[in-house]
């Protein structure tokens, strides 16, 4: 009997690095317990190979969920994108099969959630102006008033 094994999962993890940081993702990436971590890195690493060969218009409405054994699980954002996306089912089929998946069908799910997380950055507070830039203003409004009794030449 021959050892089937599906093209679908995640590769094991190779070589160990070295450094502080990947020492971590080592060591995180180690055991059985890893295996949610190292599927989610590939799925996410997969995702940006195949939304990328999606129109322009749809790219950033559509985002891959899952590879369930021989199909791929699509996430997109409103009903008109998952009826456009399954316009583009047989583009992502053949891109994922020349990477070596064994997929034959697309299955597109629609959510209310936002697909990527947006990243807040760092933003602090602005800072109220100092007593010299306040001076400063003061004196630039001082010099665009008429000086006390001038009418501007007005009689």
């Amino acid at each position: 009997m021959s050892d089937f094994r599906s093209r679908s999962k995640p590769p094991r993890a190779g070589k160990s690095r070295t450094g502080t940081a990947t020492a971590a993702l080592d060591a995180a990436l180690g055991g059985s317990s890893a295996d949610p971590i190292r599927r989610a890195l590939w799925l996410d690493a997969l995702d940006r190979r195949l939304v990328p060969l999606l129109p322009p218009t749809l790219a950033p409405h559509a985002r891959l969920a899952n590879v369930d054994g021989n199909r791929l699980v699509f996430l997109v954002d409103s009903p008109i994108w998952h009826a456009r996306l399954r316009l583009s089912a047989d583009v992502l089929l053949d891109a994922a099969r020349s990477i070596g998946l064994d997929v034959s069908d697309i299955v597109i799910r629609t959510t209310t959630r936002p697909l990527r997380p947006e990243v807040v950055a760092d933003r602090a507070l602005p800072t109220p102006p100092s007593a010299v830039a306040r001076e400063a203003v003061a004196a630039a409004l001082a010099a665009l008033q008429p000086p006390d009794g001038d009418d501007n030449g007005k009689r």
